[in-house]
């Protein structure tokens, strides 16, 4: 996907389009206006006197505003333009372009200005596998407006536009023939609406989600102004850290969303543009990332995941009791139930990883009550371990998936087909049990037993979780151990065998805590050895392995968060320095991409490339990676719960200097946390 595309969003409604605002989708650009996983613009283009117009600058004020000053034709710096436009575009519930002519000239001018309009309707999925909808598209005008369509069967989208000056509208777009004063201008407001259509021809979200009607640029200004001034304030002597943090903040509340049918708090969408719903996985860990910054998003999730929680076995959709969804999409090809993503269950780890968010919750925020508000739920992926996870009888999570069709393969969070691979390339026999999966197992049986003890008035219970975590720790350190190597297995296959590559899912063990002691420093050597890190961060796949590709999506390319968690789990385990160089390498690398971490960038050596290189189909803005700089300052700063309390054992590089993190939220009110490289240095030398 194109790195220079323009992008404007309001959760999972977003415009993309090229440097000049128009918007011509091809197979290999997504660009459009896209809403609820569907496109309903394809084509958007701007000519003036028929000319195409050309970019001299572009603006983005906000996350969901972008400005473009264009002229037309080819610039020149040897003729002064006597024409120019500006394109002011935002995304607030819908699609609106202000459009304004200017006439430089001494005398009056005539112009025609066209925007030429087009649908084809496709779902994200569709565009991503280069698909065409199986419907019939449509177009009329009435009312002065242009309505683009599509419809197979009882399935029905639109896309409405109106102007507010006079237009010639067609079935292909609208024309204005204007005359503009010396030195004058005109302007015009387009407003461009996706519609979901019902039988009765109303759009169904507005039943649904009445307020997301009433959203405009003034309501997301001013809750952007909320958002940022109830998080805390950051810091630091070393600028880069405070610039990816204050881009963090804003991209964080650009992918806040509420699902349909679903009217609660919003939570964050996974990822523009591909990813742009509602995931189980992606707002998890994204809220573990930035509960020291922003706690509520927590609650927004567990509530959100709860409703949704599996209820019944469903092998189209991979549900069982219990688990938690891995996506929920809309959709034609959901519609018509050709993936089975309303909602899909096809992820082994979100189950686990629900239990740990709402332990991890209480013990920031003191809030027993919604401990207590969601036993049911917790319970109920506690018992999913057991019950369907271990599904070859061993004590391990294992998936395979039900849907053998449209199923996903893969169910960690290294989805892709060769994610998991033997060193020498081969791919392992299903079942499958990734080696992070046995440490989120681990962990939230640990953290149940806690919240059974203390909350749940069930200490039977809580000892039998305590009991059966000590022997998964023990069995797995056993069993998944590469001994020739001194790392864990990726995975185990389904004949038990070791899945012996060398990948970064080790660094998840330690923030999971299943490591024995004794192995942890050679977990850690490997972490930051040649092999895995590139000087950038932790490849997701060790230099040498037989899949290893540095732009492969899973297979040697660098995840801002998978750094994050694993530089929380070196400093887990007392490796304060080597937690500080993978935050050093990830902040860093921010500074090439203006502050905002991409979904992956390539695994290529630093000292092969002056600056990290883009993958190719990254996500950006992506929700986990978005939330990596804020675990990273928690990792820094070593600030942890300890009761009612908040402890703050900084261990910073150098580079960082000083870091100031003030009014941090949590059970204790609000503290500030301070850290710096000269009183590290002071202590050291009184010790």
């Amino acid at each position: 996907m194109k790195t220079d595309l323009v992008r404007i969003l309001d959760g999972n409604i977003f415009v993309l389009s090229d440097g000049s605002g128009d918007i011509e989708a091809t197979p290999h650009v997504p660009t459009g206006y896209f809403s609820f996983d569907t496109r309903f613009l394809s084509l958007w283009r701007l000519t003036i006197n028929g000319e195409r117009v050309s970019t001299l600058a572009t603006d983005d004020p906000s996350y969901f505003e972008a400005r473009f000053f264009l002229v037309p034709g080819a610039p020149t710096h040897y003729v002064d333009a006597k024409v120019s436009v500006i394109r002011e575009r935002a995304v607030a519930g819908s699609f609106e372009e202000r459009l304004t002519v200017l006439n430089h000239s001494g005398g009056p001018a005539e112009f025609t200005v066209r925007v030429d309009a087009g649908s084809d309707f496709s779902s994200l999925f569709m565009v991503r596998q280069e698909r065409t909808p199986a419907g019939r598209l449509y177009q009329r005008v009435e009312n002065g407006r242009l309505h683009l369509g599509y419809v197979r069967e009882k399935f029905r989208l639109e896309t409405l536009i109106s102007t507010t000056e006079p237009a010639q509208v067609d079935e292909q777009g609208l024309t204005y023939h204007i005359r503009i004063e010396p030195h004058g201008q005109w302007t015009t407001m387009l407003h461009v609406r996706g519609l979901l259509l019902n039988p009765d021809g109303q759009d169904m979200r507005e039943h649904l989600t009445p307020s997301r009607q009433q959203r405009d640029t003034a309501r997301l200004q001013h809750d952007l102004r909320q958002w940022l001034d109830k998080a805390p304030q950051l810091r630091c002597d070393w600028k880069p850290l405070e610039r990816t943090y204050q881009r963090s903040l804003v991209d964080l509340a650009a992918l806040r969303f509420s699902p349909l049918a679903l009217p609660a708090e919003p939570l964050p969408a996974a990822g523009l543009p591909w990813n742009a719903t509602l995931t189980g996985r992606d707002p998890i860990l994204t809220s573990l990332q930035v509960l020291p910054f922003t706690p509520d998003m927590a609650v927004n999730t567990l509530r959100i995941l709860g409703i949704d929680q599996g209820s019944v076995l469903d092998d189209f959709r991979d549900e069982e009791p219990g688990k938690i969804l891995r996506e929920f999409r809309y959709g034609e090809l959901t519609a018509f139930e050709e993936h089975p993503t309303s909602p899909y269950f096809g992820a082994a780890d979100s189950t686990p990883l629900y239990v740990i968010l709402l332990d991890e919750y209480e013990r920031w925020t003191g809030n027993a009550a919604v401990v207590r508000e969601f036993e049911d739920e917790a319970r109920a992926a506690l018992h999913w371990i057991d019950e369907y996870g271990d599904i070859m009888g061993d004590g391990y999570v294992w998936y395979q998936r039900r849907n053998e069709r449209t199923g996903l393969e893969n169910q960690c969070w290294k989805e892709s087909p060769t994610a998991i691979s033997f060193r020498d390339g081969r791919l392992p026999s299903l079942p499958r049990a990734t080696c992070e999966l046995q440490g989120y197992a681990y962990d939230a049986k640990i953290r149940g037993a806690r919240l059974a003890r203390e909350f749940w008035h069930d200490p039977a219970y809580a000892d039998r979780l305590e009991r059966e975590a000590a022997d998964l720790k023990e069995r797995f350190n056993r069993d998944f151990w590469v001994s020739d190597g001194e790392y864990y297995a990726l995975a185990l296959d389904g004949d038990g065998r070791q899945v012996d590559a060398l990948s970064s899912n080790i660094g998840h063990l330690l923030w999971s805590g299943i490591v024995d002691e004794s192995r942890a420093p050679k977990i850690a050597e490997h972490l930051l050895g040649p092999r895995l890190f590139s000087g950038w961060g932790v490849r997701t796949l060790a230099l040498g392995e037989g899949q290893y590709n540095p732009l492969g999506y899973h297979v040697g390319t660098v995840w801002p968060f998978d750094n994050a968690f694993i530089a929380w789990g070196l400093r887990r385990y007392g490796f304060h320095q080597e937690a500080g160089q993978i935050a050093e390498g990830i902040i860093d690398a921010s500074r090439h991409f203006q502050g905002r971490l991409p979904e992956a960038f390539g695994g290529y050596d630093r000292e092969l490339t002056r600056h990290p290189v883009q993958e190719p189909a990254a996500n950006s803005p992506q929700a986990l990676a978005t939330a990596a700089p804020l675990l990273l300052i928690r990792t820094l700063l070593g600030l942890e719960p300890y009761g009612d309390d908040l402890v703050v054992a900084p261990a910073l590089p150098e580079r960082f200097g000083r870091i100031e993190l003030l009014d941090i939220p949590g059970r204790w009110g609000r503290v500030d946390a301070i850290g710096s490289v000269a009183s590290q240095e002071a202590n050291a030398a009184d010790r």
